[in-house]
């Protein structure tokens, strides 16, 4: 109950949609109930059974606000109509009667269907921007070790499980539940002993519906995890279409694709065959009911001493159909809020996952960088090994600090802890003096540029990739960023210049124009301290060479931490730090590392040159 309860509370604020949709549906019964009491008068005038004088010389019983004096003043009212029109004319006026009521029925039918569909669309909103608040929020270790389409089918079909739930359970709590009442008093009204023979359906239905839900239940889990493992690999095979072309792997990504999807439908299938039986279950039931209520109501009429007329009996036989209908929704309700159940508890998953990067209550504002960035005996660690170890170094205001190693010996991992997407187990890391825990996230991001080996682009224009998530940007200020990274004129000969799409991921782009945009994008936001990470590693000889002039402009006058494939691209900087197995073993400038003809760094600078 606590998950469907916080699934009811994914529909925050707008609980007065709830409201809306009880009191219209409530309405809705009523008029309906009213449809088939005009049944009775009806029949007694067609059928000629009662006497119009007799009916309004009977006193009214019991108390006026009940529904007996309501029914007999109706009664009472439409002898009068009976005696002053004729059958005829009365004839007519409940016909009318009839179809106004139908009217209100159906109009507030309606009215609380357009609330809980509404209600329905807030709660998916809000379910996806929790959902897409949180994943944007958690540190990046965590997508590491999960798969990208299982997050995707979270986004997916488990909202739309979810959605489906919130559905139903507002008819099983709000709707049915006062329907099943307001039939069951009215037919109570007409025949005490006829329905509490009928009650016999309601505890025998529940208790094979409540076996289905439990079976439900277990075949929706395995089926959402199903679902997010054919996403999954859907997703990874769209990125990889090259990689399956050339490898010859379209048969055998074919095969795990299949395998994935029909395992998928043998658990949905299992979910249709056990949800589709509680529905014709309820309505076997309700029709063995009715049989018997034709028997026993039968043999009440058919006694001399029955106070049970043709004209109610019909009516009742006409009232408990209706029941069977909020039985049969509530059956189908349980079956969909189980599933939904367990698309909810996928979602609380990732909601509820704890925050590794916490910024602190009262974070420390960070406005401008002014003197250093300081490791101090910085260890992290992923799972059981330790990727970094010890690590100490300073990087002064305006220097250009290098990181150079064999891949894996923790050259990015030193990059990626500065803006905190990972924290360190041990150590200190200090800006200004202050420690990066102490600082808001917010104002210690805003004061990094980041280009990456990977140009990370949006399928979007070119204009809106440079001017990323700043949209104050003037064209003319995203023109010039373009300028000093020398993408300009590439970008003026593309199809529509700034306003022209670059695809999933810039596909339309070569490596260089894509890293020249990410450049640009640096350059527009005017960071003091800049990341990169190995940015001309991935780039042939032409492009390399625009890039790094790029790369040169960017950094001027700014405080740089590089981490370097090719060694060519360092040799002025300030200090170059060589790693290996996650520890610094050589420190110094590129002359004062040559010198150490032992050295880690004048072997690599020798491998390069040779293959140079």
């Amino acid at each position: 109950m606590k998950t469907f309860f916080r699934i009811l509370g994914l529909a925050h604020p707008v609980w007065g949609y709830a409201l809306a949709f009880f009191l219209f549906a409530f309405l809705s019964t009523l008029f309906g109930l009213a449809n088939f009491g005009l049944l009775i008068p009806l029949l007694n005038v067609l059928f000629d059974t009662v006497d119009p004088s007799e009916a309004l010389s009977r006193p009214l019983a019991g108390s006026p606000y009940s529904l007996e004096a309501a029914l007999a003043w109706f009664n009472q009212f439409f002898a009068q109509i009976v005696l002053d029109y004729g059958k005829m004319g009365a004839l007519q006026f409940m016909s009318l009667v009839l179809i106004v009521s139908i009217f209100f029925k159906n109009l507030f039918y309606y009215l609380s269907m357009l609330m809980r569909d509404w209600l329905r669309l807030q709660l998916s909103r809000n379910a996806r921007e929790h959902l897409f608040d949180k994943v944007t929020s958690l540190h990046l270790g965590y997508f590491s070790s999960q798969r990208k389409g299982d997050l995707l089918s979270r986004f997916t079909s488990d909202v739309q499980e979810v959605e489906g739930a919130i559905v139903f359970s507002l008819d099983m709590l709000l709707r049915d539940p006062f329907a099943l009442l307001v039939y069951f008093v009215a037919l109570f009204s007409i025949s005490v002993p006829m329905t509490l023979f009928t009650l016999v359906l309601v505890p025998v239905a529940g208790g094979i519906i409540a076996i289905l839900g439990r079976r439900l239940r277990r075949s929706a889990t395995a089926s959402q995890e199903s679902i997010g493992r054919v996403i999954s690999i859907l997703e990874e095979s769209l990125g990889a279409l090259r990689i399956i072309a050339g490898y010859n792997a379209t048969d055998y990504v074919r095969q795990k694709f299949r395998r994935e999807n029909r395992q998928y439908i043998r658990h949905s299938f299992h979910i249709i065959r056990v949800r589709e039986l509680a529905s014709p279950f309820s309505e076997f039931a309700g029709v063995l009911v009715v049989v018997g209520i034709l028997l026993y109501g039968g043999q009440l009429i058919l006694s001399e001493n029955s106070s049970l007329t043709a004209a109610e009996f019909i009516t009742y036989i006409v009232l408990f159909s209706q029941v069977i209908t909020p039985i049969k929704s509530i059956s189908n309700a349980l079956s969909q809020v189980q599933r939904g159940l367990v698309a909810a508890q996928r979602l609380f998953e990732v909601i509820d996952t704890p925050l590794q990067i916490k910024e602190k209550p009262q974070a420390l504002p960070w406005t401008s960088f002014e003197d250093q960035i300081a490791f101090r005996n910085v260890w992290f660690r992923y799972e059981e090994k330790w990727i970094l170890k010890d690590i100490s170094f300073t990087v002064k205001k305006g220097q250009k600090v290098a990181l150079v190693g064999e891949t894996g010996s923790g050259k990015s991992t030193i990059a990626q802890l500065i803006p905190r997407f990972y924290e360190a187990d041990r150590g200190e890391i200090l800006l200004d003096g202050r420690l990066i825990q102490d600082l808001s996230l917010r104002d210690l991001r805003q004061q990094l540029g980041i280009v990456t080996q990977e140009a990370i682009l949006f399928n979007d224009t070119i204009f809106n990739n440079i001017a990323f998530a700043n949209e104050q940007a003037s064209p003319a200020q995203v023109e010039q960023a373009a300028r000093i990274a020398n993408a300009h004129d590439f970008i003026l000969q593309t199809e529509q210049g700034y306003q022209t799409i670059i695809g999933d991921r810039g596909v339309k782009l070569s490596g260089g124009q894509k890293q020249r945009l990410t450049i640009a994008r640096a350059i527009l936001k005017n960071p003091p301290i800049l990341l990169l990470d190995e940015a001309t590693s991935a780039l042939d000889t032409e492009s390399e060479r625009l890039v790094q002039d790029a790369l040169h402009q960017l950094m001027q006058n700014r405080t740089s931490l590089v981490i370097a494939h090719r060694l060519s691209t360092i040799q002025d900087a300030d200090k170059i730090l060589v790693l290996k197995n996650g520890e610094i073993i050589e420190e110094g400038t590129h002359l004062e590392l040559l010198q150490n003809k032992n050295g880690v760094y004048q072997r690599l600078h020798h491998l390069q040159y040779q293959q140079a």
